[in-house]
């Protein structure tokens, strides 16, 4: 349909324009997604968190990283390191940058499509010229500019929560490393008690001082501990291992790699449940990402309600027609609308499934709010039951075992016990401190993991104190 209206054409393209600029399009800075997550996950991070774009950067990143490598690498330090250095980190800060551009071009209007014909008939040459936009765009930018801003605030928030959730796992490995290469010390001293004992059971029955059985139980343990050495060798170097790909070490990086010789002291106190009730409830970030898909699903199933039932184009015509035989020219201006005909489908199922959507949303929502307190609740457990463990064994078992070995040393000066006796005694104090690492060990993961739920980003603490717990202690006596 062509319609000579000059009118008309002028106010659509002015009408366009002026939308447009009252609207703007939506934008990304994701310069200021991250400082923002050093901001709400300052205790995390530790303003640390960049990524790098330019060579220069990355540059600055290695000789941040070459320095950390030069002494022992606390805790502190590993986080640092991770997110400077890690290529899955910067990997995962690249791609929430695509996810957040991706959410913005959602809230612009797509380009003009330009249409050119060119027709001869005879003597007459005919040449038709069409710009044409989505009308329906047009009248829903305001909605779509909406939409595009909550998804840009949920791609920032799910950074939050990941980076979380890396940092998580770093301090996690750091703990496991330390404690491994800790117990693997005295693993080895168990080891080598065991060997020595064997040998002199050895000697002893060679010299006719010894029953075969006395002997043989003396060999039973120095072949348990010989398979309970090899398995701590290997759990120190898998521990280390996942730790150097957490961090995204070179192999040249990761053989100048030192970590502490112990696991830090445990804190004077606990915290207390109040204050890490109080600190969880400010925004859990979990709730805010809920509570943003729910709104960013409701807008979207009311904006696209109307493209259910059909879709609109606005084209604006320019018509062209030379007469070679007469020698004059002709043209026409005007419009014309395209509208889908809703004769074959009427949009029912696309309407059921936004509802749907829309409601597995609310449920959503719902559901973690239910699950955020439980969550809590079952990591500050977690973590008071690791800590009164830790203490248990530092403020009772440790200092126990050492006052009857110091008690057995006497005897045996005396010659009230034998040497059998005292190396199965010191064999049993090793035993209680291996034990007490595995506790601290266990109270430092329910520590990583109690911070990040508190945050809103709950995570399961690998494995189980307890068992944990019995596992080692029950290694080491064998």
């Amino acid at each position: 349909m062509i319609m000579s209206s000059r009118m008309v054409r002028l106010r659509l393209p002015a009408a366009a324009l002026l939308v447009t600029g009252l609207f703007g399009c939506a934008t990304v800075d994701f310069d200021q997604s991250i400082d923002r997550t050093n901001r709400e996950a300052a205790e995390f991070t530790g303003g640390k968190l960049t990524l790098a774009r330019t060579n220069a950067q990355r540059e600055s990143s290695a000789m941040a990283v070459a320095d950390l490598l030069k002494q022992p690498l606390g805790q502190a330090e590993a986080i640092h390191l991770a997110l400077a250095n890690s290529p899955a980190v910067q990997a995962s800060l690249a791609e929430n940058w695509a996810s957040a551009a991706s959410a913005a071009q959602s809230g612009r209007i797509a380009n003009p499509l330009f249409a050119l014909s060119r027709v001869r008939l005879g003597a007459e040459l005919d040449i038709e010229r069409t710009l044409s936009f989505g009308l329906l765009d047009l009248l829903t930018l305001p909605q779509r500019y909406g939409i595009a801003q909550r998804r840009i605030e949920e791609a920032r928030l799910r950074l939050t929560a990941d980076v979380i959730e890396e940092v998580t796992k770093v301090r996690q490995a750091w703990v496991k490393a330390v404690a491994a290469q800790q117990s693997r010390v005295y693993s080895r001293q168990v080891f080598e008690s065991a060997e020595a004992s064997a040998e002199l059971a050895r000697r002893m029955q060679a010299a006719g001082n010894f029953s075969k059985l006395a002997r043989a139980r003396q060999h039973a343990f120095y072949a348990d501990a010989a398979t309970q050495w090899a398995g701590a060798q290997h759990t120190a170097t898998a521990m280390r291992e996942e730790l150097v790909r957490l961090l995204g070490l070179t192999d040249a990086q990761a053989t100048q790699l030192k970590l502490p010789d112990r696991l830090p002291d445990l804190p004077k106190e606990p915290l207390d449940p109040g204050a890490v009730s109080t600190a969880a409830n400010a925004e859990r970030l979990d709730v805010r990402i809920a509570q943003s898909v729910l709104e960013t699903t409701a807008r979207s199933q009311g904006l696209n309600l109307l493209t259910t039932y059909t879709d609109i184009e606005l084209g604006i015509r320019r018509d062209t027609r030379f007469d070679n035989d007469s020698g004059t020219k002709s043209s026409g201006r005007g419009y014309e609308v395209s509208v889908r005909l809703p004769i074959f489908d009427w949009g029912g199922m696309q309407r059921s499934a936004l509802d749907a959507q829309t409601l597995a949303a609310a449920n959503r929502l719902e559901a973690t709010i239910r699950a955020a307190g439980s969550n809590l609740r079952e990591g500050y457990m977690a973590y008071r039951t690791a800590y009164d463990i830790a203490r248990h064994y530092r403020d009772e078992v440790v200092p126990l075992r050492k006052t009857i070995a110091d008690e057995n040393v006497l005897r045996y000066s005396g010659m009230i016990i034998g040497i059998f006796e005292l190396l199965a005694d010191s064999r049993d104090q090793v035993s209680s401190v291996i034990a007490a690492i595995a506790a601290e060990e266990q109270f430092w993961l329910a520590d990583a993991v109690l911070k990040a739920s508190i945050m809103g980003k709950p995570m399961m603490n690998s494995g189980g104190f307890m068992k944990a717990d019995t596992r080692r202690a029950g290694n080491a006596a064998h």
